[in-house]
């Protein structure tokens, strides 16, 4: 594992309530109760799952573009490219860390959120 992977890594699994562990297609996966965060594979590509809406603004934006396998699916891939990469990635998993760790608190609602 390569530095940028640790940096990414050490960050997100700093935040409250993340686990991380393998993925099943290799690299590391992050987790809030049990709710994929995204996942890393290793220096190169991050994956993360949103609700379409905001996986269509974040691609219009040019934050990611549309999942390397699964194009049509709510998850976006995020190429790095180099260590001038790391903040922006970080900043997704945490786009998505705040999504759901809003769910599950009172007065929020599953629904509400997607």
């Amino acid at each position: 594992m390569g530095a940028i992977a640790r940096t990414i890594i050490d960050e997100v699994s700093s935040w409250p309530g993340v686990e991380s562990q393998p993925h099943r297609f290799g690299g590391v996966e992050f987790t809030i109760d049990h709710r994929e965060i995204g996942h890393l594979h290793g220096d190169r590509l991050a994956d993360l799952p949103f609700p379409a809406r905001v996986r269509d603004e974040l691609i219009a934006s040019g934050r990611a573009r549309p999942h390397h396998v699964l194009p049509e699916s709510g998850w976006v891939s995020r190429w790095i490219r180099g260590p001038e990469d790391v903040t922006d990635v970080i900043a997704l998993f945490r786009l998505n860390y705040e999504r759901l760790a809003r769910i599950g608190q009172p007065g929020n609602s599953k629904s509400s959120q997607r």
